[in-house]
């Protein structure tokens, strides 16, 4: 009887599967925000065609609009830009975190 229960475990054993690394906070594979050619950007209403396109020129994974005296979270993270507004909702600056 011990001997099954042995030769149980060491199938069991064998069958198991190397858990895969949890994703890292704040990283989305592939994009890290690089806010260097986005002067373009600076006057343009707060649109979802303007968001598309600062995501793609500053290759983030992310986009977030802060509306002034918005609160944000001060996470850091490299794979999104945070684009500023004016009161008219256009945008003012753009960064990366």
């Amino acid at each position: 009887m011990l001997r099954i229960a042995l030769v149980s475990l060491l199938l069991l054993v064998a069958c198991a599967t190397t858990p895969q690394e949890p994703p890292v906070h704040g990283e989305t594979a592939g994009h890290r925000c690089d806010n260097s050619q986005v002067a373009s950007f600076i006057g343009r209403p707060a649109t979802t065609e303007t968001g598309s396109a600062i995501m793609k020129a500053t290759n983030a994974g992310t986009l977030r609009w802060a509306w002034p005296d918005s609160a944000l979270t001060m996470d850091f993270r490299t794979d999104r830009a945070t684009v500023s507004l004016s009161t008219d909702g256009k945008v003012s600056k753009i960064d990366c975190g």
